[in-house]
């Protein structure tokens, strides 16, 4: 549970006169920023609005029907403010926080959305707004996510005011799901110390004649590849500026930070599996992985490292579902980026959904680059571009 929300001031300010301008009757959209269980805070950075293919918000207002039959005391607007609810495209602003949680670095999260709306639409609309603060949660977790809450945050133009709420990420939405906490605004982002790692990795991942799936492709099984060495990089020591991590103290000198990830010395596992019998050929999953990680001046310098490890897991995942993304849209020929030694096999098929049982030559995956774009105060946010495109 989250008992204090920080919000940085600049950001928000800018975000309220933006919503102030527009004609719009309701918005919703992505909160940015990270939530500290340990601190039972939250920091939020900026506010992103949600829009569809067209332009248009993801978010409107269903406005009661009219009956001109009836007439009371009350105006035709208060009756009809009273009454009117918010209708939310639940599944764009889920794919939203799933697509901007890729651009994000380590430290700097999805970690619930907010809403343009009067008072009356918002307490008619709580269950939508619940059950969308839960897609967008379950469309961009991270392995760090030890918290069951996300933030609501309400923006009310009448009167004018801010408000934040717990959002329980519990199998049942009730109206208990929502808690209020405290909100304020002040500097946040200027006090965000850098960290900075250049990881290189190197796996090579036995394929089983039995164990692997008749029906698995190359991005599935490095997918699950992925996921079996988590539990060795969250093994891995850190040494940060030449000094080795060893306890939860906090960051107190200035400037970049330099990060080196110490993996234990283990046996090679790879080499043995490979000499036995059932293994029918070998994934080598090599490369290079700039990690960017951004700490609270109050936080403990293990949470840059935690976010730092989450950084690299993501990374990697984001450049194959991106993959994957691609081959959906576009079944088409393969693009530059890969390539097969000897007859043009995948000519029909991109290289990633191609069945592994059914590779008889070699072939060379070429993931998307990953390219930092600075964004606020001195953070970055970054963008993946494929081997042959150039950053304009």
């Amino acid at each position: 549970m989250v008992k204090a929300v920080v919000g940085e001031e600049s950001q928000l300010q800018l975000a309220e006169d933006r919503l102030s301008r527009s004609s719009e009757p309701a918005q919703v959209g992505l909160v940015i920023g990270k939530l500290n269980s340990a601190l039972d805070r939250g920091f939020v950075f900026d506010l992103v609005p949600t829009q569809n293919d067209a332009g248009q918000p993801a978010c409107s207002v269903l406005e009661p029907a009219k009956d001109n039959k009836k007439k009371g005391s009350k105006s035709k607007s208060q009756t009809s403010d009273s009454s009117s609810n918010l209708v939310i495209d639940k599944d764009w602003v889920a794919e939203h926080a799933r697509q901007v949680s890729r651009m994000m670095v380590g430290g700097i999260k999805v970690v619930g959305i907010y809403v343009w709306a009067s008072e009356a639409a918002f307490k008619n609309s709580t269950m939508v707004l619940c059950q969308t603060v839960k897609g967008v949660a379950e469309a961009a977790s991270t392995l760090e996510d030890d918290l069951d809450v996300r933030l609501l945050i309400h923006i009310c133009y009448s009167p004018r005011r801010w408000t934040c709420r717990n959002c329980t990420l519990s199998s049942n939405i009730t109206s208990s799901s929502l808690r209020p906490c405290d909100f304020k605004m002040g500097r946040v982002l200027t006090s965000l110390q850098t960290f900075k790692c250049l990881y290189n990795f190197d796996l090579r991942l036995p394929i089983y004649q039995e164990k692997t799936s008749k029906s698995e492709t190359l991005v599935d099984f490095l997918c699950n590849g992925i996921s079996n060495y988590v539990k060795e990089l969250q093994g891995a020591k850190a040494v940060i500026d030449g000094n080795l991590v060893v306890n939860d103290e906090a960051c107190t000198t200035e400037g970049l930070h330099e990060v080196e990830l110490l993996l234990p010395f283990m046996k090679d596992m790879y080499i043995e599996a490979c000499s036995q019998k059932d293994v029918v050929g070998v994934v080598n999953f090599t490369g290079s992985l700039c990690s960017f990680s951004f700490l609270n001046s109050k936080e403990p310098i293990s949470q840059a490292v935690a976010d730092i490890k989450d950084d690299i897991i993501r990374s990697l995942r984001s450049r194959l579902d991106i993959i994957c993304d691609e081959a959906d849209e576009d079944p088409g020929p393969i693009d530059n980026g890969i390539k097969e030694a000897g007859n043009d096999l995948a000519s029909e098929k991109p290289v990633s959904q191609l069945v592994l049982h059914s590779l008889r030559k070699n072939c060379n995956l070429s993931l998307p680059r990953r390219v930092f774009v600075p964004w606020l105060a001195g953070t970055y946010i970054c963008d993946y571009l494929q081997p042959s495109e150039t950053l304009e």
